[in-house]
């Protein structure tokens, strides 16, 4: 058997990375992995792959960045090149990036079989790019692999056959059991950066919704400025917020206030996070990652898919309007951490999704 893997940005790159692995000790199935490009800045890609001990891809399809409709353009034909040369079985997608849906709708019209690894998760918000991705890459696949138990309901709340939907786990948490021990051995970053544990507050910002809106942009900075100046905030500075700064003149402002250091590598960021006293992001994957380093998140949006985190007090969503409310969010959350540790156990499987995924695939 012959499976297709699709990726192209770092959340991708680690969930793969667990799949990969166990698909590496099976022996009637080849992978063949493919990496459109999305991320293709050394640090937020090539560093990933050494790292996660993942293979080098088979094809890189160089993409890079570009408007929506064009990269996702661009990704389908390459990428459906790719699976009328290999003829593969399945296709494997992760997800909810532009990579997600090119690889799902390249495989859907010439009919291969898609499995989507990180079905069912809903922001409820239309407005988001991830939301539309995960939507039709959802109603795309044939084996929709959720991670939790709220994702299955909502897959089956939109129709979805009960038979085509499979609660695995999230191969993030694989991800976290496997390179957490690796990252306090391996990473020199607190060092490096002069840092000590639980002594800062770690920050990350990239999605569209903060990063082109010029309100939203300056309220988070300016509130984070505003936590700096009673606790250090260090911040990995993606691409896309690195330009949006300086479209509005604010980056070296902020990089008088804030730590600013390049996107990191995986146990770098691993380290960071298990260290941080405070983590503030609007990433998803980094809001489970807080919640498995059992660190207290705030994350800047109005809206998480992560619905179980706020639910048990380990996330605390704050819209970024102003900069009072975010820094009144942040410093509330870090001084009145409420956590509920009750029913922590399980809700994102055993560690073990992986190898559901790869018997499913079988």
């Amino acid at each position: 058997m012959k499976c297709v893997t699709i990726v192209g940005a770092r959340p991708q790159f680690i969930k793969a990375a667990t799949v990969s692995r166990v698909l590496g000790f099976n022996p009637h199935i080849t992978e063949i992995l493919v990496h459109t490009g999305q991320h293709y800045d050394s640090n937020m890609s090539e560093v990933f792959f050494d790292e996660l001990e993942i293979p080098r891809p088979d094809y890189h399809l160089g993409i890079g960045s570009g408007p929506h409709g064009s990269q996702t353009g661009k990704m389908l034909e390459a990428i459906e090149a790719v699976l009328i040369h290999e003829e593969p079985n399945w296709v494997l997608v992760y997800g909810d990036t532009n990579s997600t849906l090119a690889g799902a709708l390249a495989a859907t019209k010439l009919h291969i079989s898609v499995a989507h690894v990180e079905a069912g998760l809903r922001s409820f918000n239309r407005q988001m790019p991830e939301e539309i991705n995960r939507v039709l890459t959802d109603h795309s696949s044939d084996l929709l692999l959720a991670p939790t138990e709220t994702a299955v309901k909502n897959l089956l709340h939109e129709g979805i056959p009960e038979n085509k939907v499979h609660l695995v786990g999230d191969v993030m948490y694989d991800a976290a059991l496997y390179y957490g021990a690796k990252a306090d051995t391996h990473s020199q970053i607190l060092f490096k950066l002069g840092l000590s544990p639980k002594s800062y507050i770690l920050a990350t910002i990239h999605r569209a919704e903060n990063t082109d809106d010029s309100l939203r942009l300056q309220a988070i900075f300016q509130g984070l400025i505003q936590v700096a100046q009673e606790i250090p905030v260090v911040l990995p500075l993606h691409p896309r917020t690195r330009k949006a700064l300086e479209r509005e003149n604010l980056l070296s402002e902020i990089s008088e206030s804030l730590l600013l250091i390049d996107p990191v590598g995986y146990l770098d960021m691993v380290m960071l996070e298990k260290n941080a006293c405070l983590i503030s992001t609007d990433s998803g994957g980094v809001q489970k990652e807080a919640f498995f380093y059992r660190v207290p998140c705030v994350t800047l949006r109005k809206e998480t898919e992560w619905v179980e985190l706020v639910e048990m007090g380990w996330n605390c969503l704050t819209i970024p309007y102003s900069r009072e409310q975010i820094k009144k969010g942040i410093e509330n959350f870090l001084h009145q951490f409420p956590a509920n540790n009750s029913g922590i156990c399980g809700i994102y499987g055993e560690g073990i999704a992986a190898q559901k995924i790869v018997n499913l695939l079988s």
